[in-house]
């Protein structure tokens, strides 16, 4: 299975990000062979929107599920229409939230965890 993680760095030892709109890049990541690339964010820095072309943007991947720390409503509507899992209230390191998903130790979240907007400030 194809996971997205919000990530701080470039590879499996980074920080998961806070952040899905705003995070600084998504390491995409093949859970049965652990090959992964990574997509830097250009949402990053938008004045707006930046949860939906996120979420766009990981669609693209072809991913089926995004593991990160806080994730807003325009997010979670972009995922939710293109049929992805959302899991919030990851920490840790990357590797550390594969291993905790394919655990089955993570619970889908069933909307989203903080208000739209959020991370503007960081």
């Amino acid at each position: 299975m194809k996971i997205a993680i919000t990530s701080t760095g470039e590879t499996l030892d980074s920080q998961v990000d806070p952040r899905f709109g705003r995070a600084q890049r998504f390491i995409i990541i093949d859970t049965e062979t652990m090959d992964y690339s990574v997509v830097e964010n250009a949402s990053i820095a938008a004045a707006g929107g930046a949860g939906i072309s996120a979420g766009k943007a990981v669609a693209d991947t072809g991913a089926e599920a995004v593991l990160t720390g806080n994730c807003g409503p325009n997010a979670q509507r972009t995922l939710d229409a293109a049929g992805i899992k959302l899991y919030t209230g990851v920490t840790g390191t990357v590797a550390e939230a594969v291993e905790l998903f394919k655990n089955g130790t993570l619970s889908a979240s069933d909307g989203p965890n903080v208000q739209s907007h959020f991370g503007m400030d960081t």
